[in-house]
């Protein structure tokens, strides 16, 4: 695949897709929209992909939403007809949702390495990773508000499930940015790292690992995780078990197994 916004690059079996707008900070153009949702379907499609990291090029890892397309909104929407207009109007949000939301479908684990700018649409990114490592210079904040929106791809859906009610709302209904060590403190990211290096590092290097495992396992256990928060513990039960019930007798566990007993690392095919 050839993208003007974006580059994926393969580490052994792990995708780096990075967003490449430095002289942007990375901001959400239309056509990075698009080129993300096209990547992570490529992702999620591609056998010899086995994990997937997020990252941003230059100092920044997203800013939010390019502010020209904002602005340009308006007539690209335009109708004589106002109900069209509205319907136009929230196609066009459905269809930045979905390209949010091809995080989570991918069904290989993404994490997503965070320097600089985590703003707005940036965070809505973030958080559809499965989770996310940061460097010490790292800001975050939920900046819809400060521009008189409501945030509307993903970020006071997901945020809620990652740091709780009331920090969500506090960060939603403030649009205060949040450090470092704070977004630690609260759980908004697993990891922090001294410098955007030592991050590339790290991620790199958990992704790895990831790739190693059963693809078998790794797309399962992202599948059940995904369908177990958005349902009841019962449910999420009775799903896995159906689940396993499909996919537990494979070459994929004789292999594991057999690595156990000769103390040597399994090889899973893709």
């Amino acid at each position: 695949m050839v993208y003007a916004m974006l580059t994926v690059e393969m580490v052994g079996a792990v995708a780096c897709v990075t967003l490449n707008r430095p002289d942007k900070a990375n901001a959400l153009n239309a056509e990075l929209w698009l080129e993300l949702k096209t990547a992570f379907e490529w992702c999620d499609q591609t056998p010899e992909v086995r994990s997937v990291v997020l990252r941003g090029a230059g100092k920044h890892f997203c800013s939010g939403i390019d502010l020209a397309m904002l602005m340009g909104l308006q007539a690209q929407v335009n109708d004589s007809c106002d109900a069209r207009k509205r319907e136009k109007l929230r196609d066009l949000i459905l269809q930045l949702q979905a390209c949010v939301t091809s995080l989570e479908r991918c069904r290989k684990p993404v994490l997503a390495a965070i320097q600089g700018y985590c703003l707005g649409g940036g965070l809505d990114l973030a958080l559809a990773a499965d989770f996310r490592y940061a460097s010490l210079d790292a800001q975050f904040a939920v900046r819809e508000v400060d521009i008189g929106m409501v945030a509307d791809v993903g970020t006071l859906q997901r945020l809620p499930r990652v740091v709780g009610e009331g920090v969500a709302r506090e960060m939603a209904l403030t649009g205060r940015d949040i450090d470092a060590e704070q977004a630690l403190q609260w759980r908004l990211v697993n990891r922090l790292l001294p410098d955007a290096d030592s991050l590339s590092t790290a991620a790199l290097e958990t992704a790895q690992i990831m790739a190693a495992k059963s693809p078998l396992a790794l797309r399962g256990s992202k599948q059940v995780l995904n369908y177990s928060r958005d349902h009841s513990i019962a449910d999420g039960l009775d799903y896995v078990a159906t689940w396993n019930a499909a996919m537990l007798i494979s070459e994929d566990i004789a292999q594991a197994g057999m690595a156990v007993m000769t103390r040597q690392s399994a090889c899973f095919r893709d």
